[in-house]
This record gives C-alpha cells, sequence and structure tokens, in this order.
C-alpha cells in the first residue's frame, strides 16, 4: 500500500496517477492520518465500483457494531440462535 499526503496531490499528481496504473489502490493522509483511498477503476462502470465499495463501508460498520456489542455483554450470533432454538422446542412441547 503505497500513502500520499493531501499535499502530495498538488505537488506530484503525475506520481499518484502512475502508482494507481501500477499498484491500483493509494491512500491519501491528511495530518499524518490516513484519511481516503484512490482506486484505479479504469474500463470499469463507476456505478459498479462506487456499490462494491458502499457494500464494503457497510460491513464494516455491521462489522463494528457486532465488536462494540461483543464487548457490552450483548448476546451472541450462537446465542440468538441457541434462543431461538429452545423457544422453538418450547413451542412444541407445549402444543
Amino acid at each position: 500500500m503505497v500513502f500520499y499526503s493531501a499535499k502530495d496531490l498538488r505537488m506530484i499528481p503525475k506520481e499518484i496517477w502512475e502508482t494507481l496504473e501500477s499498484e491500483g489502490e493509494a491512500i491519501i493522509t491528511n495530518n499524518g492520518k490516513p484519511t481516503a483511498l484512490m482506486l484505479d477503476i479504469s474500463g470499469r462502470d463507476p456505478e459498479v465500483c462506487l456499490r462494491a465499495v458502499r457494500q464494503a463501508k457497510a460491513m464494516l460498520a455491521f462489522n463494528s457494531m457486532r465488536e462494540k456489542a461483543g464487548k457490552a455483554g450483548y448476546m451472541t450470533e450462537d446465542e440468538i440462535e441457541q434462543e431461538i432454538i429452545d423457544y422453538r422446542l418450547e413451542k412444541k412441547s407445549a402444543g
């Protein structure tokens, strides 16, 4: 992964474009912190690429929420599944 500063966007844009062609991606930093991801989408449908990026961002958000819930002591996915199984068994026994 290649990193460039926001200043590099103005100072050495040709190098960044060359990196995108050869590496396919570059990270842009602002004040030393990763801020943006540049992807080479040459020859691809921009809408399809944007959908894929949005899907990946949603997945990252979901995983983050799941991790926070786990740390907070909420039920895990396995525990929820077991609750469902137990409820269905109890319902069958009563029915």
